[in-house]
């Protein structure tokens, strides 16, 4: 498990890059969307590797990996916006964007390692659009709970939904970094 830490680390390094990038572009403009849109998000992309995976093609220059990192970082800040709820305006700093970044990150890594200890790493004999349908079924998941109020049941919440997608989303790119070579 030591292994899949450090890969965890690796995909996380190029999605921080990835969200750092975008921060300096955009500033935390996304902290005025309400979490649904931030969902309808991450379904545009998973809907995206999906029919990429299925085709076989894509026509648009950009493989399924911006996608999933993408997945993730929507992902975070989704669960940002469950703690801090939505603003008029972008009113974070770097310093403190970054810590939030870092708080989702590393409890999914820490939950990522918890289960995979109870799961023996099953993952990595899944397929990469096994995963992808995974992170589908968890986002209609999460769609139904948003539209009973965040209400459930016997399930669990948005946040646990979101913290699962992120996993499956650093699984797939493992699986893509380790195809690739």
């Amino acid at each position: 498990m030591e292994k899949t830490a450090q890969q965890f680390e690796s995909v996380i390094i190029q999605c921080r890059e990835v969200f750092v990038k975008k921060m300096k572009d955009y500033s935390f403009a996304w902290r005025i969307l309400r979490t649904p849109s931030l969902t309808d998000q991450i379904y545009i992309k998973a809907n995206r590797i999906r029919s990429i995976e299925s085709k076989g093609v894509n026509k648009v220059d950009e493989g399924n990996i911006p996608e999933f990192i993408g997945i993730i970082n929507y992902s975070v800040m989704a669960l940002v916006q469950l703690e801090l709820g939505i603003a008029e305006e972008d009113d974070l700093d770097e310093k403190t964007g970054m810590e939030l970044y870092n708080k989702y990150i590393y409890e999914a890594r820490d939950l990522m390692l918890n289960k995979n200890h109870d799961y023996d790493e099953a993952w990595r004999n899944m397929r990469v659009s096994s995963l992808t349908d995974i992170i589908l079924m968890k986002l209609l998941r999460v769609k139904q709970i948003e539209d009973n109020d965040g209400k459930t049941s016997v399930s669990e919440g948005l946040d646990a939904n979101y913290f699962d997608i992120i996993n499956y989303a650093v699984f797939a790119l493992i699986q893509l970094q380790e195809e690739q070579g």
